[in-house]
């Protein structure tokens, strides 16, 4: 708010239009934010730890096969799906996706692509730090295979790709994903919440890029394939 009063006094030099509105505004922003961080801290991510610990005491018990894990990877891969669905910011792009590009990119098909990517993206980081195995390997790697997927995709899906991979980790996915990541730290033998615990927000947000990619190539076969079976049957 400092910031943009800033700006309008000092740079614009013009008074702010419905200022009661502004400040009511201001208002509820702070209150909002306000009960949204005690929310987290109360609820979220103690949830989301406990459950991270239950699960993991399930299904390994402390166990050093990555394989024994199973509850833990089906968490991970529902509740990355869940959250990304819910999350209010894809929800916007995907809208607005769908408006400018008159129809060409669905709203559903971009949410759900981008749901898909985030799903297995957190499945993949809860093995990496089940494993204990480095952080970078893997990010290195999916950027390698983003930037063949970049050359290889329509240029007009590109920026959407990587600006979903963003807007995805927002609101509701973070606090979840991070309490998942801590949790499973805290609870395996061996792994450290701070050195293994972080890192699933990085899977959540690269690998959408990935899926959206993904998506636009197979509807563009889908399309191809559709239009050539339409000739077919149009010559005599």
């Amino acid at each position: 708010m400092a910031v943009l009063l800033g700006f309008q006094f000092l740079v614009l030099r013009r008074p702010i239009p419905n200022m009661r509105r502004v400040i009511a505004g201001f208002a509820y922003v702070l209150v909002g934010l306000t009960l949204f961080l005690v929310g987290l801290q109360e609820a979220l991510f103690p949830l989301g730890k406990a459950m991270a610990q239950q699960l993991a005491a399930l299904s390994g018990g402390g166990s050093e096969n990555w394989l024994d894990y199973g509850w833990i990877y089906a968490f991970a891969a529902v509740i990355g799906f869940a959250t990304t669905v819910a999350e209010p910011a894809l929800i916007a792009v995907s809208l607005k996706a769908q408006d400018v590009s008159g129809g060409a990119v669905s709203a559903r098909g971009l949410r759900m692509a981008v749901a898909i990517g985030v799903a297995i993206g957190v499945t993949l980081g809860v093995f990496r730090i089940i494993t204990g195995t480095p952080l970078p390997f893997y990010i290195v790697a999916g950027y390698i295979v983003v930037v063949f997927q970049a050359v290889r995709c329509r240029k007009e899906i590109v920026p959407l790709a990587f600006d979903s991979g963003g807007v995805t980790t927002s609101t509701v996915t973070v606090p979840v994903v991070t309490a998942l990541g801590l949790g499973l730290a805290s609870t395996i033998p061996g792994r450290s919440p701070l050195l293994d615990g972080f890192g699933l927000i990085a899977f959540a947000s690269l690998f959408p890029i990935m899926s959206v990619m993904g998506y636009a190539v197979v509807s563009e076969w889908m399309r191809q394939r559709g239009r050539r079976g339409a000739k077919k049957e149009e010559a005599p």
